[in-house]
């Protein structure tokens, strides 16, 4: 999928395309008063996830490796209505450059981390919450902010809530903000502050 760039496939096929330990698998119990039955969720450590893209044109199939997800824990809940996966132990993220050449080892565009996320699988959205951040390496630009959420269909980052964007010279504050899968692009909804700075204010 040449026209869906390295964060949006990832992120879309990130349950699929895994390398994990899993602890113990999906089963059903019987609660106590009651016929409900509750869904044990699947358990993994030391996550690790990758994505790679396949391409034949030269005319044998290659793979190039377009990211990485890791995180110590992970929790999938197989349901038939609304299955979702939490990483409620922190999540990382690193972003490979599309544009490589031949020989070039992937290079990191732009990385994220959170606390805490969770995939809606239904939905193709993943909610981040606590401490998120998602930095552009190349650019520098850097956002902060409590909450995320990344859509697949439209291959954007979004929020509602207040965020403030680092960039060499100034900090951007405001409220609600929608950006491109890799912080190439950020649009802020509400400004609500600048402040000019120098590259020693910038988060390391």
């Amino acid at each position: 999928m040449p026209s869906v760039n390295s964060t949006g496939k990832f992120l879309g096929l990130l349950l699929v395309t895994a390398v994990i330990l899993v602890r113990c698998g999906n089963k059903q119990k019987d609660l106590p008063g009651n016929n409900k039955r509750q869904i044990v969720p699947e358990e993994a450590t030391k996550v690790e996830f990758y994505m790679s893209e396949g391409s034949n044109t030269t005319g044998s199939l290659q793979a190039k490796v377009k990211g990485k997800l890791t995180a110590p824990f992970m929790l999938r809940y197989n349901r038939t209505d609304s299955p979702y996966t939490e990483f409620p132990r922190t999540l990382h993220v690193d972003f490979y450059k599309d544009s490589l050449k031949k020989g070039e080892d992937p290079q990191i565009e732009s990385q994220m981390d959170a606390l805490y996320g969770k995939y809606l699988s239904n939905e193709n959205k993943i909610y981040l919450r606590d401490s998120v951040v998602v930095k552009n390496i190349l650019k520098g630009d850097t956002v902060h902010c409590k909450e995320l959420w990344w859509d697949k269909q439209t291959e954007k980052f979004y929020t509602d809530k207040p965020v403030r964007i680092y960039t060499k010279d100034k900090i951007l504050f405001g409220t609600g903000m929608e950006a491109d899968q890799n912080f190439r692009w950020y649009n802020i909804k509400k400004l609500t502050g600048t402040i000019l700075t120098s590259e020693n204010a910038m988060p390391k």
